[in-house]
């Protein structure tokens, strides 16, 4: 059994043991086929041109009018656009530190798998931050008219709906695809939700809980679901937002209704001015609900080839430092990753960007992306949003 000091440590063995311990978020992911490999991303960033950040091109689609044959029109040629979309790596490095390592470890505990488990949650975790800093930045960008688009027709907000209608139902799936690529809703394969949204579903019947058997053989629940033939992946650090009171639009027959008036002094009314902050367009004599102590939840939708992921790799991932005399004896474990997670369709900019790998703040910076287009100075064209598999719903569980 290898033994965990500088001088026995394999790298590469122990590298083989990080990737051989089941992920199951990742697997699933990959098997939902909305990670996909990219071997452009990956020759570009193996050259050595390119190692941090790089602009590749992206082709458009051939179009146009049909011309009638006749035997008179002649037939004219149309030539294809070609877009840039620039990908950045995202580095990231860590590194644990153990007083007598070595011994407490390996007491009775294969050492490879215990510590590779560690480290490959660990990964896991850092990943789903990163791919949510980036989901979090592309629907954060706020300049120009196409971005706009994509971010406003891609995102399906319930969450100012009058009670019931605030929270995800047996239409919303369909809807929010539909809203975000019209024809094409059906290249949509996963969900990823907090549990409190997918409670609901499960309250509502709508979710149904996937299952594997363990090493006994034994039948066992996963935290993965289907909901209408689409991959559900449930995990609490998905986003939020609390909200202490909200005034949203209903019926006069819903329950808890208010009447908006100028004084909101009678019985059963509430006052123009109060509800103005929340509704600015609301009008004399219309109906309201307050909502009071509620959580906006963000549940992400990605479709086949949503999201581009190449592992770069470091030049060395895992490595062993001894330190003999601290504390007796201390021993670290140094790990480094270098990955790119892009999302179809959208260019990474560097606007904002301070080093030569981007933060996670720096991800989640609307400023940084922008849909991929033809980099024209005169008629700038971009790539049409429907064709992106990313959307997501705002509810309020």
């Amino acid at each position: 059994m290898a033994k965990f000091n500088e001088k026995t440590f394999n790298g590469e063995a122990f590298g083989k043991y990080v990737d051989r311990v089941p992920n199951l978020k990742k697997n699933e992911l990959l098997k939902s086929k909305a990670l996909k490999g990219n071997a452009q991303i990956s020759e570009v960033f193996s050259s050595q041109t390119g190692t941090a950040y790089a602009t590749i091109p992206f082709f458009g689609l051939i179009g146009g009018a049909a011309l009638n044959y006749d035997g008179k029109t002649d037939i004219t040629a149309e030539s294809t656009d070609t877009f840039e979309r620039s990908v950045v790596v995202i580095g990231r490095s860590k590194a644990w530190l153990e007083d007598d390592f070595s011994t407490d470890i390996t007491g009775g505990v294969d050492f490879m798998d215990n510590v590779a488990a560690q480290v490959s949650e660990y990964w896991a975790a850092i990943d789903q931050d990163t791919l949510l800093a980036v989901l979090e930045g592309i629907f954060a960008m706020s300049s120009g008219k196409e971005n706009l688009e994509f971010v406003n027709e891609h995102t399906y907000d319930i969450s100012k709906g009058a009670f019931a209608k605030g929270y995800v139902n047996a239409t919303t799936l369909n809807t929010a695809t539909q809203k975000a690529c019209g024809a094409n809703k059906s290249k949509f394969s996963l969900i990823v939700m907090h549990s409190a949204v997918a409670t609901n579903l499960e309250n509502l019947k709508l979710l149904t809980y996937l299952k594997f058997n363990d090493g006994n053989g034994v039948e066992r629940e996963l935290s993965l679901a289907s909901w209408n033939g689409r991959l559900v992946l449930i995990d609490d650090s998905m986003p939020t937002k609390a909200i202490e009171s909200l005034y949203v639009r209903c019926n006069s027959t819903d329950v808890g209704a208010l009447k908006v008036t100028t004084a909101g002094s009678g019985l059963g009314e509430v006052a123009k001015a109060s509800v103005e902050t929340d509704i600015s367009d609301i009008k004399e004599n219309e109906y309201v609900q307050h909502i009071q102590n509620e959580t906006i939840y963000t549940s992400y939708l990605l479709g086949d080839g949503a999201i581009d992921y190449v592992n770069i790799g470091a030049k060395v991932p895992a490595e062993m430092a001894r330190d003999a005399k601290t504390k007796g004896g201390q021993t670290i474990l140094y790990s480094r990753q270098r990955k790119v997670f892009a999302p179809y369709g959208i260019s990474y900019t560097k606007k904002s960007q301070q080093s030569l790998s981007p933060t996670d703040a720096e991800l989640k910076n609307g400023t940084n992306w922008e849909l991929v287009n033809n980099k024209s100075s005169s008629t700038k064209k971009y790539i049409d949003h429907k064709s992106i598999p990313i959307a997501r719903i705002i509810s309020r569980g």
